[in-house]
């Protein structure tokens, strides 16, 4: 046991790795005011690119933390996948679904990782609450009654000891946080060696390549082809029995493998690397007062660009939690649904991707064959479009109303609110706290306060369509009649909404209302 007398520092949390996943976690913590160390042994931020996807449930979270303006210079739209077959036929299209969008912005995109993530730092440093180490290894954990103490090193080698309350582990696959506590990585039966090659392309050669990305279902080299923002050009190409990785990440086996679309003359390389693409998750993403998150907890095939975005759906969910347990409004009960969601959610996405990628990875002519007739034949003849947004599940099991209860788990619109000139995004009046939003319709404003009053920190809305004529003031109008719909879709006149925005329940009637609003209180004690 660690001499508490010996531990000069102590914080609300510690967070081991300030990659995306950690930058966003110190970044929540710190807009909610709790005392956070940041550590990672690395220096700086790593200058190309790994991650290239995003979607509008992150991008909303980007809005709430108020730097989405700065990351969107980064950002384009992720352009529809087309999926090729054996013989170079199209035979799938996966795309987004059409506008009025459900949460208010593109729903899938591509991004340049490098200035995104200076961004998410510099909005964690900004917080006077968050302190940042850089060069600072954790080497141990000494986990007591009421809180973690830690072992630092620095790069001289020189040690020191810190205490936090909670320990959040964000420092990638090779986790100390999760090996040290004993968390254990469960292989969910995936293990492909991939090459991936990033390519600035010269503005001449754009022309050439295919005007969306693309899977090409090839038997004798399955290729992934990837528009990334501007003249960012990505290829994730399968390697062969025999071939040494290594080796094929030398300049002229990447241009090799890139003649059929490029020449070394066309473009710069920007990245080579080879990887295998691993389907892991974590046994339990919590020991005590020591969690994980991203890669730490889970690893991912990417063949729909989901791995960064899961990592911050993990924060999301956690730091919520956090807040209200270091605000005395929760017991700690409430960590012991994280792991339920998160890894729940985790597995069932890793096994609808692993479907994709095997879909994609297969190398015996015949069996491909076999596969584009039955995608064609599965889509009445024609290549069947599929959007991402169905691909990605809902909550399944957690912190939601019971089984029956409509629209659990499921990801809240956000509807453009009407307000003078410019119409603002509905989180812009209700921020990401716990929300009742009402359908101004059905329910007004008054007689939903009365009925969430038991609920800390709750903020009540009602939102009827912009030419809905409600006698309530206060009632927000909405444009496009997106919310609306959502209403009449799942026949319900309310909805419970957590700070990371799955709706806990929806209600179809005040005694279905009241009901939830008793349960949420209860759970949430």
């Amino acid at each position: 046991m660690t001499n508490e007398n010996d531990i000069p520092n102590r914080y609300d949390v510690l967070v081991v790795g300030f990659g995306p996943a950690g930058a966003v976690a110190a970044g929540m913590l710190g807009a909610r005011g709790h005392s956070t160390l940041v550590v990672d042994r690395l220096t700086g931020i790593y200058d190309k690119p790994r991650a290239i996807a995003i979607d509008h449930e992150i991008l909303r979270h980007f809005d709430n933390m108020g730097i989405a303006d700065e990351v969107l210079p980064y950002i384009a739209p992720f352009t529809a996948s087309q999926h090729f077959g054996a013989q170079g036929q199209l035979i799938r299209r996966i795309d987004m679904v059409p506008e009025p969008y459900p949460l208010g912005y593109t729903p899938s995109m591509v991004f340049t990782q490098p200035p995104v993530e200076a961004v998410m730092r510099k909005h964690a440093e900004s917080f006077d609450s968050v302190t940042v180490e850089l060069g600072m290894e954790m080497t141990s954990l000494d986990p007591q009654a009421n809180e973690v103490a830690v072992t630092l090193k620095d790069a001289s080698g020189k040690t020191r000891r810190v205490a936090a309350k909670y320990v959040i582990g964000c420092d990638g696959a090779w986790s100390q946080v999760r090996e040290q506590s004993g968390m254990k990585l469960v292989d969910l039966v995936f293990d492909e060696p991939w090459l991936v090659v990033d390519v600035q392309v010269h503005e001449d050669a754009l022309g050439k390549l295919p005007h969306t990305s693309a899977q090409f279902c090839n038997p004798a080299r399955p290729t992934s082809y990837i528009m990334g923002p501007k003249n960012h050009r990505r290829w994730e190409i399968m390697l062969l029995p025999g071939e040494d990785p290594r080796e094929m990440e030398r300049q002229e086996n990447v241009w090799r493998l890139l003649s059929p679309w490029l020449t070394s003359e066309e473009g710069d390389l920007w990245r080579a690397a080879a990887y295998r693409f691993h389907a892991l998750v974590a046994d339990t993403w919590r020991n005590g007062r020591v969690l994980i998150a991203g890669d730490a907890a889970h690893q991912q095939p990417p063949f729909i660009g989901q791995g960064m975005c899961q990592g911050l759906r993990d924060v999301s969910n956690l730091v919520w939690r956090l807040d209200r347990i270091l605000k005395g409004q929760s017991s700690e009960a409430l960590l012991d649904t994280y792991t339920v969601e998160r890894k729940r959610h985790v597995q069932t996405l890793t096994g609808k991707i692993k479907a994709i990628g095997q879909t994609i990875c297969e190398r015996d002519p015949e069996a491909a064959a076999a596969r584009d007739a039955k995608i064609l034949a599965d889509g009445g003849g024609k290549p069947l479009t599929v959007t991402r947004q169905e691909i990605v599940p809902p909550i399944e099991d957690g912190l939601i109303a019971k089984e029956d209860t409509p629209a659990r788990g499921l990801l809240f619109p956000q509807p453009a609110i009407v307000e003078g000139d410019s119409p603002r995004l509905l989180d812009k009046f209700t921020g990401s706290e716990w929300r009742l939003v009402l359908d101004g319709r059905r329910i007004g404003t008054g007689e939903g306060e009365a009925l969430a009053n038991t609920i800390d920190g709750i903020v009540v809305r009602a939102v009827s369509p912009q030419e809905d004529n409600a006698g309530d003031p206060s009632t927000l109008r909405e444009r496009d009649g997106v919310l609306s719909a959502w209403f009449d879709r799942h026949g319900v006149i309310a909805a419970l909404v957590r700070p990371d925005h799955y709706v806990f329940g929806a209600a179809r009637s005040l005694a279905d209302l009241t009901e939830q609003l008793s349960d949420l209180h209860r759970r949430l004690a």
